[in-house]
């Protein structure tokens, strides 16, 4: 008899069977002696939609909520169904005798295969690989030490105890507040407190208060001196202050009281998971969040030169040290060639800076794998985001940099002065900022999330100073004011929210600190594999806009967080939910109790949005009306452009107006908007360049560059599809996944 095992995804499969031996191809398996390999597509299987339950609820009213089925039933994802049967298929073999779950090690890769297997009923034996690495060194030793599936029961009823309980809230909470106001209107346990963060952040924005804060400059000895405060700060918010120490040291001699020289070492930042990329490639190429995740899809599947993206460490395992040599070789591309070979020329090893086996869960950090490739065969997205990859994999090979700082102080009527040189003595990892320049990633620092309240001055000059000895007098012979304010808190570019999203403690109002603790355990509010997804739902819904690179709060989606049960606008209450499921799958807890909790909760959200006496309002109403049913249309600010809808939820019309392109303008370069209808059709930008497409295209073709006429009716096409989707139809909208 033969062994079926069921992966998460055809590249993961296929891995498998290669290991295995099963090299016979079948349409969505590969058979061996021993074993058949099959596989998902990710979730084949999801929480059946509230119309399959009967007539009450295929129409939306207040009167048929809650929505409380005794039992949630699961059903078959149309766009998949041809691998589902597939896998269904294999699992009724004759020669097949057992099941290997081998989809990921943890709790919603448990719940894929689950799904799947109950819906088939099938009754077969069904054994566990639990690996966090897709090596062939890890799967044969998960193939080893199979487990028995029995030992996974737990972590599957939390699986199930969580898609229900997004399902319960999420469904029954949107319904009602769409049916209430008669409008596209949605919440759930992430976006909702999503919106409220984006709120908070631009509350503190509005009530922040600059304040003036001085500073004092000398000069010296061919130096430039920094005034320092009693407790070392480099300002004041006391003019007064500064206006005395300058009357003081003007023309006066201090003498040199420390010289302090020590040498220091900086470490390469950590490997990449998929946040620290997305939020990377935000601030260097202005990529959104499902961008990023949709190169680095394309990367690991169609191209295989990097590992699963979808995961939340920083760290490798001890396994995969073994196999840096054969990555380091692949990545000897255009300009990370002649690097690539200094490393090689050296053994390489795991340093406990990024090789930590306790601090992976599912998956290791993000990593080129032992498939090389041509950078001219990517495109441009995907190519930077590989050298994105690339460089930050190199960076942590490379030893420290190391470096010499030297700081002087000075003493000059009783105030002090003080200045720092910083000479590099040995590159190392920072070698990779070069490389990374010539390859056209320029290194941003990070957007801070929080203002400027506490303001400092720089004393720090690149390179030696000057030799001073302990004791030496030092005229200063001009001094200059210097001045500031306090800036408010940036908002949010998709970079800020998405580490907002990851660690959103300080927007939580209960002081719980076991609370917070478990909601920095299980990684924020969503999953690293849904936060692309929920930001791109926002805007999607028209509750987020982007002004530049900023993410801006909508009317909409302010008035749906004043419209939402409050419970669903904290992060609080993914991190209860969290705690009740980490007990669920430890056996602390029973699955039922939590869903009796979760039911009554949905029974009082329904309640309170019935009886609220709020109202929504349309403040962006148009004078034209929709051609399918007559009643004025909405003019939106898509993330993209600009649009008209349907203010009527069930109509559904939508057109678009505008829509930002790829093209830049040849006169300030910025990125123009395509407007018009079929031959009337132009571009236009803000420093109020205009040009027909028709024009655009023959500039394009004659240059030879550009965008070619190809690209143009690609995109032109996809625009048209984009406009024919409907809003927010009964069901898909609403559920979308729920990927809460």
């Amino acid at each position: 008899m033969k062994s079926l095992v069921i992966a998460e995804k055809p590249s993961v499969g296929r891995d498998i069977a290669r290991v295995l031996g099963c090299k016979k191809g079948g349409n969505g398996f590969l058979e061996g002696k021993d074993y058949v390999v099959t596989w998902a597509l990710g979730h084949l299987v999801e929480l059946s939609d509230p119309e399959s339950y009967g007539e009450q609820w295929k129409i939306w009213k207040m009167e048929t909520l809650p929505m409380l089925p005794e039992h949630l039933e699961i059903q078959v994802i149309k766009k998949t169904a041809k691998q589902y049967q597939t896998v269904k298929t294999q699992m009724y073999r004759k020669d097949v005798g057992e099941l290997i779950i081998a989809t990921d090690a943890g709790r919603e890769g448990e719940l894929v295969a689950r799904w799947i297997i109950k819906k088939a009923g099938v009754k077969k034996p069904m054994k566990r690989l639990w690996i966090s690495s897709v090596t062939d060194q890890a799967i044969r030793q998960g193939f080893s030490h199979l487990k028995d599936a029995k030992d996974y029961q737990k972590l599957y009823e939390a699986a199930v105890a969580r898609a229900e309980a997004d399902w319960l809230v999420g469904l029954n909470a949107t319904r009602a507040l769409t049916v209430k106001h008669n409008a596209q209107l949605s919440c759930g346990r992430v976006q909702t407190p999503t919106l409220a963060m984006i709120a908070k952040r631009e509350s503190q924005i509005k009530e922040f208060k600059p304040q003036v804060y001085y500073g004092l400059k000398a000069k010296g000895n061919g130096v430039i001196w920094c005034w320092k405060s009693k407790d070392n700060s480099a300002s004041t918010y006391s003019g007064e202050t500064i206006k005395k120490v300058q009357e003081k040291v003007t023309n006066s001699t201090g003498t040199v009281e420390e010289i302090k020289t020590k040498d220091q070492k900086s470490y390469a930042p950590q490997l990449y998971d998929l946040t620290s990329l997305q939020q990377d490639a935000n601030r260097m190429f202005g990529f959104s969040a499902k961008q990023t995740l949709d190169y680095m899809q394309r990367l690991y599947e169609r191209h295989k030169v990097v590992t699963y993206p979808r995961t939340d460490s920083r760290y490798l395992t001890q396994d995969i040290v073994a196999t840096l040599p054969e990555r380091v070789k692949a990545c000897r591309v255009g300009s990370y060639a002649p690097l690539c070979g200094r490393i090689l020329k050296s053994p390489i090893k795991g340093s406990k800076s990024f090789v930590d086996d306790k601090k992976v869960s599912d998956h290791h950090a993000i990593i080129p794998t032992e498939q090389g490739i041509s950078l001219s065969e990517l495109e441009y997205g995907e190519r930077k985001i590989y050298e994105l990859v690339i460089s930050r994999f190199l960076a942590a090979l490379l030893p420290p940099c190391e470096y010499q700082q030297t700081e002087v102080t000075v003493l000059c009527q009783g105030e002090r002065f003080s200045v720092k040189g910083k000479i590099i003595k040995k590159p190392g990892w920072q070698e990779i900022k070069g490389i990374q320049a010539e390859a056209g990633i320029l290194p941003e620092e990070e957007e801070e999330l929080s203002g400027d309240a506490a303001p400092g001055g720089k004393d720090e000059v690149e390179g030696s100073l000057p030799e001073f000895t302990k004791g030496q007098k030092i005229l200063f012979t001009e001094t200059k004011r210097t001045e500031g304010k306090t800036k408010p808190p940036l908002p949010f570019t998709e970079a800020t929210l998405l580490a907002a999203m990851e660690n959103p403690v300080k927007y939580m109002e209960n002081s719980d600190k076991d609370l917070k603790k478990t909601l920095g355990e299980t990684g924020g509010l969503g999953t690293v594999a849904t936060r692309a997804d929920i930001i791109e739902k926002l805007f999607n819904s028209f509750m987020i806009e982007k002004k530049d690179k900023y993410i801006h709060l909508t009317s909409k989606g302010r008035q749906v967080l004043g419209l939402a049960p409050e419970g669903l606008t904290s992060p609080e209450l993914t991190a209860r939910w969290e705690q009740q499921l980490a007990d669920i799958a430890k056996g602390k807890a029973k699955k039922k109790d939590f869903e009796a909790e979760i039911r009554t909760y949905t029974v009082d959200i329904v309640k309170d949005i019935a009886a609220s006496s709020k109202t929504y309002r349309h403040d962006n109403l148009t004078s034209k009306k929709c051609p399918d049913c007559g009643k004025l249309l909405l003019e939106v600010n898509h993330k993209n452009g600009r649009m008209l809808v349907c203010q009527d939820r069930e109509c559904g019309y939508r057109k678009t107006l505008s829509r930002v392109t790829n093209a830049r303008c040849p006169q300030c370069h910025k990125k123009m908007e395509l407007v018009g209808e079929g031959d009337s059709q132009r571009f236009t930008c803000a420093c109020g360049y205009r040009e027909k497409l028709s024009a655009f295209e023959k500039r394009k073709k004659e240059s030879g560059g550009g965008v070619s006429k190809k690209d143009v009716s690609k995109y032109m096409n996809k625009m048209k599809q984009e406009a024919k989707e409907p809003i927010n139809n009964a069901f898909a909208d609403a559920f979308a996944k729920l990927k809460l």
